[in-house]
């Protein structure tokens, strides 16, 4: 009989020649259990995806009532459901005024894809800048604006009026023109760049540009939201104020749902000239929006936040080894940085073995992704990091 590795391998499109291949059966909290009962902690979170844990019971509830209630009825948009604009409420409560408008889609990229659109709606100008090895998703668009060539040459022609500049370097804004310039996107900690927080001066500065130059400033807080530094999105660390905010990944507690979120009076772009200036089928699924919302609310009802400072200190105080070069990040989003590839792979393969799922970045690949469940326990942590040094050890 052709077992289900075999399926996977044979009828599933592949994304690299070496995928991990774990058979996950089911998964808890910050458990993963495969098909011979073998438990694996996730330090990984499936990328910042399941930041209250697998299958949070208020989060499967949340699901299970709506099922009881309808699934898809519409396109994103034109029929009130309940389940989006409750969220969409919760989040203007919890925002800034300038950002009280969500348009819900299914994914990171597409947060970005409808985000860049908007700011040539309201713009009426072209270019883009980004950063480099900066990640924002991998549709064309969204490729478009990633700092890395080597994950663009194979794809191009792509979007035109791209420009890269580089991050935290606030020099090169001296000369800078941005005459046709709609946007300018970047992380607030560049996620797949290894983990790399911008500086306070660095986004100051790029806050002055777009006011001084009637272009959008637009956060991608796809992998540093839904509470992973300890804030609810990581520019509250910075105290500065997007125009457009991407995000995705955590909202969803396990479910597929994106946003990119504006101004009421900025979204209305998008309902004239053309009308359906953006359009989603799935966006803003009932299902994944109800879940969403009991997702968020579990950031306060749990103290999660508060407790994330602590959690962030005890990774740091007992991941000390020589071989550890340096530990970036903030909140639980952090890269533990080794001296090449080699060892980085070694480490992360032993910890598999031993029960600890981690990865590397795809920018940065000796660097260790330490981004855990935000319910992860003191006791928790201390058992990973166990792993972790045992792997530093083992691999000499």
């Amino acid at each position: 009989m052709i077992t289900q590795r075999q399926v996977f391998l044979q009828h599933m499109a592949q994304t690299t020649s070496f995928p991990l291949s774990l058979e996950i059966e089911r998964a808890e909290g910050l458990y993963l259990y495969d098909t011979s009962g073998k438990k694996y902690m996730d330090l990984i979170s499936g990328i910042s995806v399941s930041n209250v844990g697998h299958r949070h019971p208020k989060v499967v509830n949340a699901i299970q009532l709506q099922l009881e209630k309808y699934l898809h009825l519409m396109v994103y948009g034109e029929y009130i459901q309940s389940p989006q604009v409750q969220l969409a409420q919760w989040l203007s409560n919890h925002l800034p005024e300038a950002l009280n408008c969500s348009y819900f889609v299914n994914s990171g990229s597409e947060a970005i894809e409808g985000a860049l659109k908007l700011a040539k709606r309201l713009t009426g100008k072209t270019e883009i800048i980004s950063f480099n090895n900066a990640y924002h998703g991998s549709t064309t668009g969204a490729l478009s604006v990633g700092g890395n060539e080597n994950f663009k040459n194979a794809f191009r022609p792509l979007l035109p009026d791209v420009r890269i500049l580089e991050f935290n370097n606030t020099e090169q804004f001296k000369l800078l023109s941005l005459n046709n310039t709609a946007c300018i996107l970047v992380e607030p900690i560049q996620g797949e760049a290894g983990i790399i927080p911008a500086t306070k001066e660095f986004l100051i500065a790029l806050r002055s540009l777009c006011d001084e130059n009637n272009c959008l400033l637009i956060f991608d807080e796809i992998q540093s939201g839904a509470g992973r530094t300890g804030k609810l999105f990581a520019f509250e660390h910075y105290q500065i104020v997007p125009d457009i905010l991407c995000i995705a990944k955590g909202m969803g507690g396990g479910m597929p749902i994106g946003a990119f979120i504006s101004s009421h009076q900025n979204m209305q772009a998008l309902t004239n000239n053309p009308m359906l200036g953006h359009i989603t089928t799935f966006g803003g699924h009932p299902v994944s929006c109800a879940a969403s919302k009991a997702a968020f609310e579990l950031l306060y009802e749990e103290t999660l936040l508060t407790q994330i400072p602590a959690k962030e200190h005890l990774f740091r105080s007992l991941l000390q080894h020589p071989t550890i070069k340096e530990i970036r990040g903030k909140g639980l989003l952090l890269a533990l940085q080794f001296d090449s590839f080699e060892n980085t792979k070694k480490i992360i393969d032993t910890c598999i073995q031993n029960g600890v799922i981690t990865d590397w970045f795809l920018f940065c690949d000796n660097a260790m992704r330490i981004a855990p469940p935000l319910t992860i326990t003191e006791t928790q942590i201390k058992d990973a990091c166990a792993v972790i040094l045992n792997a530093i050890e083992t691999i000499g």
